[in-house]
């Protein structure tokens, strides 16, 4: 293999803000800021949504139809009941 030609792979801290979680896993991006995190310090990289705040895997998800759209639908092929 081809010495320097990939980046490094290493322990990366992900933080989302939104939800108040960070989790610990590798990656090969790269950070300028540091977090401690369990008693070791790591690069940390926020990210603005996780498993902890996303609509659908937190069960906040909404169905936004400002259009009609399903309404349309519905008339066209009916409601499938």
């Amino acid at each position: 293999m081809k010495k320097n030609l990939h980046p490094e792979y290493r322990p990366v801290v992900f933080r989302d803000r939104s939800a108040g979680t960070a989790f610990l896993t590798r990656s090969t991006r790269t950070s300028d800021e540091t977090v401690e995190h369990e008693g070791a310090t790591y690069p940390v990289v926020d990210v603005d949504v996780s498993s902890a705040s996303h609509p659908f895997w937190t069960g906040r998800g909404r169905v936004v139809d400002s259009e009609g759209r399903v309404e349309a639908f519905r008339r066209r092929y009916g409601s499938g009941r």
